[in-house]
């Protein structure tokens, strides 16, 4: 049991080890295909995790919106299912998909759902959170629609409020600056 322990612990720690930039992972979409972080070089990016059953689930429109006006080559939007805040996200990758496109239009990048805090917090949540891994600081997910903002270096510049809209000023400003 032991050697057991010390094998998975010596392989987390590779996997965290090996992502050392924003731009090293590549992550299954929504759709099952591999998505490379490398080609956001040189985009400003918004992170965020996402739930169908939430109270600010209504942040899905606003975050279309903000994809619809700002996205293309200088700026995107990733979103992140996750099933971590009172079971909010119950569905399979099919049906949170279907949720997104009937109600919100979503047309912005859908990842596979994962968790984002945890025991099995995924490793792009662990460098998002961790400041000895994402040189800028430590930080915890408090609940759904939780947003980290990405440079076009692939660095961390600010972590957003889930409560905070994404059409918020300081948002649309970080944007378009």
């Amino acid at each position: 049991m032991k050697f057991l322990s010390i094998l998975i612990f010596t392989f987390l720690s590779l996997t965290i080890s090996a992502q050392q930039s924003f731009y090293d992972f590549k992550l299954p979409t929504i759709d099952g295909e591999i998505f490379n972080f490398s080609d956001l070089k040189g985009k400003k990016v918004l992170i965020v995790n996402v739930a169908s059953k939430c109270g600010l689930t209504p942040q899905y429109e606003q975050l279309q919106a903000i994809y619809n006006q700002y996205g293309g080559d200088n700026f995107t939007i990733i979103g992140f299912p996750a099933n971590n805040f009172m079971s909010q996200e119950p569905g399979t990758e099919d049906e949170i998909k279907t949720f997104c496109t009937k109600n919100y239009g979503v047309t912005f990048q859908m990842m596979s759902k994962i968790s984002v805090k945890g025991d099995d917090i995924h490793p792009l949540y662990q460098w998002l959170t961790m400041k000895e891994l994402n040189n800028f600081e430590d930080s915890e997910v408090k609940w759904n629609f939780q947003k980290y903002l990405i440079n076009e270096n692939g660095d961390i510049v600010k972590v957003i409020s889930p409560r905070t809209k994404p059409d918020d000023p300081e948002i649309i400003d970080w944007i378009i600056e």
